[in-house]
């Protein structure tokens, strides 16, 4: 049963049935409350042997009031928040760094509505923020008009180790597509490093596709064991890599893209490089090795990645900590130092100390 406050009406009834004698239990059954909420009510507002209802009623009042939190912030700490937010960090990402690292204590929620205020006073911070995912309608109980792949492996029968992160050599890959024209990327993410790389393709057919592939397997140092993919018809002929490259191809099962979730952050991280709906035309490889290889991006990736991977404290956790630590401490702390900061509209903290009506 939901918890109720006494009403002014019911604490004038209850003045009234105690005046005439009648116990806490007696006056509890009367009221349909229970016995300890008339106890409670009685030992917080009995001053002198007397209970007055109207000063019980607003003196509970002002200890509810006083009992919501709020939220307040130097400008220094909005200062630290807004830095990292110009480098691209998202919310989420903001918090757990300056919570890890004892900077400051404040939730994704309270920075998502600042963002939204500043917005509202004409700054632009909103557009630091990753794009939301596509639309589309899932046609449930319909068959694929897509075809379907012969032979395939399933996401389940992938090795231990891939699901593990404890051994290099396992890749999650997709294509992201930007404006109308058919220009395109194809991006691979190893899960236990957190490598990336980029490869550019003039259209999402299974023969440039195959082709990028082999070029970026080819190209690493170490061994490429499996990828990981969706259901894409560009993906069709993954024979053809496996059998030029020795990588063991596994599927994602259909409409379920967080199994590739890792692969499917990157590619957020990566949109704001190359915005949906802007063409790709002029994009060339030697763009996506800029992109992939610039140290804010590779920073960003290890930090998004980490809030996933660290949520228990184990060696893991200590090692992946220690190494973001060590990125965030030699490249980006000198970063927002240095920038100069959009100083917070002079009512910032009205709108973090601001309480959701329920």
């Amino acid at each position: 049963m939901k918890y109720r406050q006494l009403t002014l009406e019911e604490r004038y009834m209850l003045h009234t049935l105690r005046s005439q004698g009648y116990s806490n239990a007696e006056i509890a059954e009367y009221l349909g409350r229970h016995r300890s909420t008339i106890g409670r009510e009685l030992k917080r507002n009995v001053y002198w042997r007397s209970y007055d209802p109207h000063e019980a009623d607003q003196a509970a009042r002002a200890r509810r009031s006083k009992s919501r939190r709020r939220w307040h912030f130097a400008d220094w700490q909005l200062g630290f928040v807004i830095a990292l937010l110009r480098q691209d960090w998202s919310p989420e990402q903001v918090s757990g760094w300056l919570k890890r690292n004892r900077v400051l204590s404040i939730s994704h929620q309270t920075i998502y509505r600042y963002i939204w205020y500043d917005g509202v006073c004409g700054g632009n911070l909103y557009q630091h923020l990753r794009q939301a995912g596509k639309r589309r309608r899932k046609r449930y109980g319909s068959p694929d008009s897509r075809g379907v792949m012969q032979g395939k492996r399933h996401i389940s029968e992938r090795p231990g180790t891939a699901d593990e992160r404890s051994r290099f050599g396992h890749w999650e890959g997709d294509t992201v597509m930007g404006g109308r024209d058919p220009h395109c990327i194809v991006t691979l993410v190893e899960r236990k490093s957190l490598y990336t790389v980029i490869g550019k393709l003039r259209a999402r057919t299974t023969e440039q596709l195959n082709r990028r592939i082999i070029q970026l397997i080819k190209q690493q140092k170490r061994r490429v064991r499996t990828v990981t993919v969706d259901n894409g018809t560009e993906f069709h002929q993954f024979a053809n890599v496996e059998s030029k490259t020795g990588a063991k191809f596994y599927f994602c099962t259909p409409h379920h893209s967080w199994e590739r979730g890792l692969n499917e952050n990157t590619n957020g991280l990566i949109r704001q490089y190359l915005p949906k709906g802007k063409s790709m035309a002029d994009l060339t490889q030697k763009d996506c090795n800029r992109i992939a290889a610039e140290s804010a991006i590779r920073r960003r990736n290890i930090e998004s990645r980490l809030r996933h991977l660290v949520a228990t404290e184990s060696p893991l956790r200590r090692r992946r900590c220690g190494l973001m630590k060590q990125y965030v401490s030699a490249a980006i702390l000198p970063e927002i130092m240095l920038s100069p900061f959009q100083q917070p509209p002079q009512s910032a903290n009205a709108i973090l100390s601001s309480r959701t009506s329920t």
